[in-house]
């Protein structure tokens, strides 16, 4: 067996591979003789079939199927030999006027090669890298929301702007007809509010969608339309009214700080501030640090410039999927993927040149440590090692849950390398200018 490579640019080559026919005919020639040992064929006993009837049944396809099998194994040493960097998979060129009579056969392979290239993280213009804080507005509407949630419900006989009223939303042209609580200080503005102010059971209420909610996702839930629809919902619905109640406040006292956190954990609402702002930024640096993440991913594929082997790749989704795709499908698909198929190459080329590689005891201390964490919420604090060992091993025995946690370990990984080498600019926000300044 020969294996040569014509390098056509830096991007593209052609692998020829020569396969004579002693590379397969001691192959050939033992899988023909099991056959004809366990071959059922009328008119012979078995094992006593003429092997040249052997052949004429089975001899091509015997063939084909070593030659392909010898074929792939070899392609793919070579790619490891030579140290390719590939994209996709090596693409056979066709052959219409292949002899499987002849004694030895040639076959070309185009390769896409993985572009040459340097990452620069640190960039003239800084990233921005958000400090998202609790300011004393959101733990005060926090303290307010748990007061409500273990308070006392109290019906009334009209509706005040404190109540939570419950009806039926009715509008049959678009087949809403569903039951829903509705606190009225979620209604927006002053003239929705004043619809239901003094309104008592059995009275029916007209409404408009369209900006009857203070945030538009209500729609969701209150009148369980889709996402979609809730978007640019503008109809005429009823409200008829069934109960009126208003929450009585709980108070803060020993008794509600010992149901939410345990026995002592917080004594007093000043401790109860403290923890709900710990716990609320904790949060929003999760938030924080996607948002980084993918500011960078961003800046590194504007800023990294590379030529991809375009016309290959386009060629090689045609028959890469499931689904075969046309050659006008293949290069939609292609434009569509790029941005991605780029990062993915800066991201290998960031993970070997820092050394981010996850190793098994990195995954499994990981592992660990979430454990530990989930089982600390469930008030079990002091687990020993070995229980938590045994739990860990169950957990990397699942193939699909090693998958997910070694995502998430490479994804902390590099953003601690973003974090040291990436020139950023921290900004200290509230939660609510955070929203506005990056979802606006």
């Amino acid at each position: 067996m020969n294996i040569t490579r014509e390098n056509i640019d830096a991007l593209n080559a052609v692998v020829k591979v020569d396969i004579a026919k002693e590379d397969y005919s001691d192959k050939v020639e033992k899988i023909l003789s099991d056959y004809r040992k366990s071959a059922n064929i009328p008119g012979f006993r078995k094992g006593h079939v003429p092997m040249g009837m052997v052949k004429k049944q089975y001899g091509k396809a015997v063939l084909v199927d070593e030659v392909n099998k010898l074929l792939q194994d070899a392609l793919g040493k070579y790619l490891v030999e030579e140290k390719l960097d590939v994209l996709g998979n090596p693409l056979p060129k066709p052959q219409d006027d292949l002899d499987w009579n002849a004694d030895s056969f040639s076959f070309e392979f185009e390769l896409g090669l993985a572009p040459e290239f340097d990452v620069k993280l640190k960039g003239k213009k800084a990233i921005t890298h958000y400090n998202i804080i609790a300011d004393e507005k959101m733990i005060e509407n926090q303290v307010n929301h748990i007061q409500k949630q273990y308070g006392k419900i109290v019906s009334q006989t009209e509706v005040t702007k404190d109540s939570e009223v419950t009806g039926k939303f009715v509008s049959e042209e678009n087949g809403i007809d569903v039951v829903a609580t509705v606190p009225v200080e979620r209604l927006k503005g002053k003239t929705n509010p004043k619809k239901f102010i003094g309104a008592k059971v059995g009275d029916v209420i007209s409404l408009k969608t369209k900006n009857l909610f203070t945030e538009n996702i209500d729609l969701v839930t209150y009148l369980k339309v889709s996402q979609e629809e809730a978007k640019d919902l503008a109809i005429d619905v009823t409200f008829e009214v069934s109960e009126i109640n208003e929450r009585e406040l709980a108070d803060l006292d020993q008794e509600l700080f010992d149901k939410l956190f345990g026995p002592k954990a917080v004594t007093s609402v000043t401790e109860l501030k403290t923890k709900i702002k710990e716990d609320s930024e904790k949060q929003f640096a999760q938030q924080s640090d996607q948002k980084l993440l993918n500011d960078v991913t961003e800046y590194l594929v504007d800023s990294t410039k590379f030529e991809l082997p375009a016309e290959f790749l386009q060629k090689w989704m045609q028959t890469a999927g499931e689904e075969p795709m046309t050659e006008e499908q293949a290069k939609e698909e292609y434009e569509k993927s790029e941005k991605s198929m780029r990062y993915q190459l800066i991201e290998g080329k960031l993970i070997n040149d820092n050394d981010l590689q996850v190793k098994f005891e990195d995954l499994k201390a990981y592992a660990m440590e979430m454990i530990k964490g989930q089982m600390a919420q469930f008030g079990q604090l002091d687990p020993s090692e070995k229980e938590l060992e045994d739990i860990a091993a169950r957990i990397l025995s699942n193939q699909d849950e090693v998958k997910r946690l070694n995502e998430q370990l490479m994804s902390q990984n590099l953003l601690n390398l973003y974090k040291s080498e990436v020139n950023l600019k921290v900004k200290e926000v509230s939660y609510d200018d955070f929203v506005k300044e990056v979802y606006s």
